[in-house]
């Protein structure tokens, strides 16, 4: 499986517990191996609970960087590709441009098209304070 397709994955998943919170998220990934088909993959459960390890920290940060939304406003889609873009600007050693073009391009497809610019401008906060240095705005 591509990183792309395990984000994807990752992403979907993490989306659906938003809908399912008495399911625990090794029941949801073990659901989509078996219903969707798709592959078992390391870096899909590596996301996935390193997102919800690092819950409470990824939250603060794209509300801290939302200026004035709260984080209860802004729409599931939005919500589940910034954790898993800022799991992958925090955690791993993914260049933070990659990560926020890989949750742009997450947007273009499961998002609407006015949260491309408020998904990129909240991640692009985060990358500035998490590294010091400006980061390349996506369109």
């Amino acid at each position: 499986m591509t990183r792309r397709k395990a984000r994807e994955l990752a992403f979907s998943l993490l989306f659906e517990q938003k809908f399912d919170l008495e399911r625990n998220i090794e029941e949801i990934y073990d659901t989509a191996i078996e219903v969707r088909e798709a592959e078992d993959d390391s870096y899909v459960r590596e996301i996935v609970n390193g997102v919800l390890a690092n819950r409470e920290e990824i939250f603060s940060l794209i509300e801290k960087h939302s200026h004035g939304w709260n984080i209860n406003r802004i729409s599931n889609t939005s919500l589940s590709i910034m954790q898993v873009a800022v799991f992958e600007m925090l955690y791993t050693d993914l260049p933070l441009k990659i990560a926020i073009n890989e949750a742009i391009e997450l947007s273009k497809i499961y998002d609407d098209e006015k949260a491309r610019p408020f998904v990129n401008g909240i991640l692009n906060s985060i990358a500035r304070e998490s590294s010091g240095k400006q980061i390349d705005e996506q369109k």
